[in-house]
Order: structure tokens, then C-alpha cells, then sequence
């Protein structure tokens, strides 16, 4: 289904475009936590384009991820690379909270390492993502990239409410570490290597207890990791 003149008057093409912005609006939940929590330590003028930059960034990667790379989602130990990155990248957001005072020359080296650290949390949790909006899009590339590009504003305005709660309210930088680890368990437990060497419906009885052990192994090992470290004020 292509942008034709006549295809423009067919109500089910609005119809998948409507699917296709939904649906990665709320897929694009846990992508807004990472924005949020990526870009929350630059200097105010920074922080905007940060925000736009990296919701850009997540949604090209999207369309990327769902054009070429969905048919790699069956390939074993792809999703357990992906879930340990993933570990990582929710353990370093931790560490570096409470870096964010620091002078203002570094400001836009720090925006591009927060756009860096969005584009590869997003090409870890894009894997999930792709198989249900390439479901909706199908064949027509020009649907896929419409609704995608339509979902950018959306995006931001999610990670922008998210930065200023994270602001006020410092304790939701370590909920949206734990919610990374979460996901991060969730793509562990889906590895196709698990399922085919222990059994579907065993891998699918782990899903929740794998979700929440990511999630306590985030918190716990950046809360050891943080304590490690010297106090900037001593």
C-alpha cells in the first residue's frame, strides 16, 4: 500500500497509519525512559535538542530495524548479546546520576554521548518492536516510514514530561534503571537458544521471574558500584 492518489482516499490506509502510530507510541515507552535519563544531566539549553535528537534517532533506527534487520529476531544468542548490553547501558545511566553539575564547556560532548546512548539502547530494545509494526506496515515501506516519522513529536513530548520528573524527583532514575533491567530480563528469556535447549513453555513460565531478577541485578549492582566509588566531596 503506497501514497497514491487513489490510496489516499482509502480509509484503511488512514487506518494502518493510525495502527502504526499507536502502536509505537506505546511500544515506545521504555525508549522515553531512555532519553529521559540519558539526556537529564545536560545544561538545560542542551537538553531540548537532546530530547529531539535522540527521539529522531530512536525512530529512524526503528524504521532501519524493521525494514532489514526483523528476520535476525530468530537468530540464536542475538537477544542474550542484546540483554547484557542492555544490562549495561541501565547500569552506567545509574552511576552517572548525580554527574550532572559539572562546567558547561563539556556540554556538547556530553549531548552527543547522551544521543550515542540512546541510538545503541534502541537498537537493543527495537528488536522486540519491529516485528509488530512490520506486521501492521507489511509490504509498503512508505506507510512504515509515515507513521514512524508522525510518532517523533509524540516521542519527545514523552521523554521532555519524563526529564522533568526525573529532576524533581531524583529516586525515578533508579525506577527507570530497574524498569531497563526488566526488559533487559524479558530479552534473555526469549533467546531462541533458551527455547529450543529447555522448552518453550518452560522459557515462557521464567518470563516474569527473569523480568524482575534484571531488574533487582540493575539495582543492586549499580547500588554496590555507587557505594564503591569515592565521594567527589571528601
Amino acid at each position: 500500500m503506497d501514497f497514491t492518489a487513489a490510496s489516499l482516499a482509502d480509509p484503511l490506509l488512514w487506518g494502518k497509519l493510525f495502527e502504526i502510530i499507536v502502536l509505537n507510541i506505546v511500544l515506545s515507552g521504555d525508549n522515553a525512559v531512555v532519553i529521559a535519563l540519558a539526556c537529564r544531566a545536560l545544561a538545560p539549553a542542551q537538553r531540548t535538542r537532546g530530547i529531539a535528537l535522540g527521539a529522531i534517532v530512536a525512530v529512524l533506527l526503528r524504521v532501519v530495524f524493521t525494514v532489514v534487520v526483523a528476520s535476525l529476531l530468530s537468530a540464536p544468542f542475538l537477544r542474550i548479546a542484546g540483554a547484557v548490553l542492555l544490562f549495561w547501558i541501565a547500569v552506567k545511566l545509574v552511576l552517572e546520576d548525580g554527574e550532572g553539575d559539572e562546567d558547561a564547556i563539556a556540554a556538547s560532548s556530553k549531548l552527543w554521548k547522551a544521543v550515542q546512548t540512546v541510538a545503541i539502547a534502541d537498537i537493543v530494545m527495537s528488536l522486540d518492536n519491529v516485528l509488530a509494526i512490520a506486521a501492521v506496515a507489511k509490504d509498503s515501506i512508505p506507510l512504515l516510514v509515515a507513521g514512524l516519522v508522525i510518532s517523533i513529536p509524540l516521542i519527545v513530548v514523552g521523554a521532555s514530561l519524563i526529564t522533568r520528573l526525573l529532576a524533581q524527583f531524583p529516586l525515578l532514575v533508579w525506577a527507570g534503571a530497574g524498569l531497563l533491567g526488566w526488559v533487559a530480563g524479558e530479552m534473555l528469556d526469549s533467546d531462541p537458544w533458551f527455547a529450543s535447549n529447555f522448552g518453550a513453555a518452560m522459557m515462557h513460565q521464567l518470563e516474569y521471574p527473569a523480568a524482575i531478577l534484571g531488574a533487582l541485578l540493575v539495582l543492586g549492582l549499580g547500588y554496590w558500584l555507587k557505594s564503591r566509588r569515592p565521594d567527589p566531596a571528601t
